[in-house]
């Protein structure tokens, strides 16, 4: 995640140093800075400064406020932290997690409220939402620098195997109670259900699922967001794995299918996160006392990743489009629906999904001039002028979050733009060239990432 230095705006700060004190002794908060990336959490850095001027450096992750998370979440999240710490994996070092309801909730139900040193409920209530505050790991986090940058490339070597030596002795871990155990397949389809069941290609691939179904296994701790994106990296190979905010319990093939997810390779066509292949990661994972998964089991899990994928980018979009959080983000995230689609169709029709990319609209969202029935500028030239300022103007001035940001808004216009320039899709078309127009108006650049092999 990158620093965004221009946001300092986060309250609390007294009772969470002091709420601290236990663990890094009387201290203050220093160097507060949200970190951009991420979706569904804030993250900030911060230094917890002593008397002495020594430096603890610390994250903390919280709900967004008027977000709220499941209920019980961040304790599930920071108990599977500390069980992996414990344990002796590559995780952050969790010091205090804050969740449950605030001093003032309790008081107005009626319950005695104890005054004395600020604990994790006075820095919940202080903060106004849950979260956890961890040590920071220092390393790089952007998955594209990993794959690409000169130096991680004896990172790139080790990776497979340093993930599939996690996985294995995560999953050894004894499994607390307090995991929920849901069905993935009843899930995706009841979540589904909730949208209108809004893509055929969703439900070929919910078919293809419970047609053949994988063995059963024991249930095991899991991460449940287990990729790169969600790894800190050293130039000598993984130092921390993090977000373990959808743990749970589960098949465990199911972290390693996600881990092949194509959505997780950011263009590199190695399988397991652009990294190697199938075979190697599995060899890692039984190496280090994990089960004897097949490549067909593997292979129905990374379905099933990619469907799951495609049904949280159209929840974060609901998020957007209810009202209950606006933000340009989520809704650029609904139009990622259209790359879970294609990779489905890749897995499943692959001679259709090639044909189609043959056919597929060529648009560049280039200004048009003509027609101008409201005058010039035209819509497509407004959309230009607009993209234009964000990309040249706000862009260069701003940094972090806000960058992010502006950079996410002129990608939005550039997707209607090139939904101008197509026109209506001719009715009765074929499936897969519904979902590779789509793909042409959302992410053109799509089609060039390395296929599936």
């Amino acid at each position: 995640m990158a620093h965004d230095p221009g946001q300092h705006n986060l309250p609390g700060g007294n009772e969470l140093a002091r709420a601290l004190r236990p663990f890094v002794g009387p201290v203050s908060i220093e160097g507060l800075t949200r970190l951009s990336g991420g979706a569904s959490k804030e993250t900030w850095s911060f230094d917890a400064a002593g008397a002495d001027g020594l430096l603890t450096p610390l994250i903390l992750r919280r709900d967004p406020p008027g977000r709220p998370g499941e209920p019980g979440a961040v304790d599930r999240e920071a108990a599977a932290i500390r069980l992996a710490h414990d344990a002796g994996l590559p995780v952050p070092e969790m010091l205090l997690c804050f969740s449950g309801p605030a001093p003032e909730e309790d008081r107005a139900q009626g319950k005695t409220v104890h005054k004395g040193r600020p604990g994790a409920r006075e820095v919940r209530s202080a903060l106004g939402t849950a979260g956890m505050v961890m040590r920071r790991v220092e390393g790089e986090t952007i998955a594209r620098r990993i794959l690409r940058d000169p130096q991680y490339a004896t990172a790139r070597r080790v990776l497979v195997s340093q993930l599939g030596e996690f996985a294995a002795r995560l999953h050894a871990l004894p499994r607390p109670a307090f995991l929920p155990e849901p069905d993935p397949l009843a899930t995706l389809r009841g979540q589904l259900e909730t949208f209108g069941r809004p893509s055929a290609v969703f439900e070929l691939a919910l078919a293809e699922l419970e047609r053949d179904l994988p063995p059963p296994r024991e249930p095991v701790l899991l991460h449940g967001d287990f990729r790169l994106g969600n790894l800190i990296v050293g130039p000598e190979g993984m130092r921390a794995v993090l977000d373990w905010e959808l743990t749970h319990a589960g098949n465990p093939a199911e972290d390693l299918g996600w881990l092949c997810v194509k959505a997780w390779r950011f263009g590199i066509s190695a399988p397991v996160a652009g990294l190697g292949s199938r075979e190697e990661l599995l060899a890692a994972y039984s190496a280090a006392g994990g089960a004897d998964i097949s490549l067909a089991e593997l292979r129905w899990w990374e379905i099933m990743g990619t469907l799951r994928w495609g049904v949280i980018c159209l929840t974060q979009a609901a998020a957007h489009l209810s009202g209950a959080h606006r933000s340009v983000e989520l809704a650029a995230i609904g139009r990622r629906v259209c790359e879970q689609e294609w990779d489905l169709l890749l897995l499943l029709r692959p001679d259709e999904a090639a044909a189609a990319a043959q056919r597929r609209p060529r648009l560049s969202g280039a200004p048009a001039d003509e027609p101008a029935l409201h005058g010039r500028p035209t819509a497509s030239e407004l959309l230009a002028a607009v993209r234009e300022y964000l990309l040249t103007g706000v862009l260069p001035a701003t940094s972090g979050q806000l960058a992010f940001h502006a950079r996410v808004a002129a990608n939005a216009l550039a997707i209607v733009a090139r939904e101008l320039e197509l026109g209506p899709f001719p009715a009765g078309a074929a499936l897969a060239d519904v979902v590779a127009a789509r793909l042409a108006v959302a992410n053109p650049k799509y089609f060039e990432t390395a296929p599936l092999p």
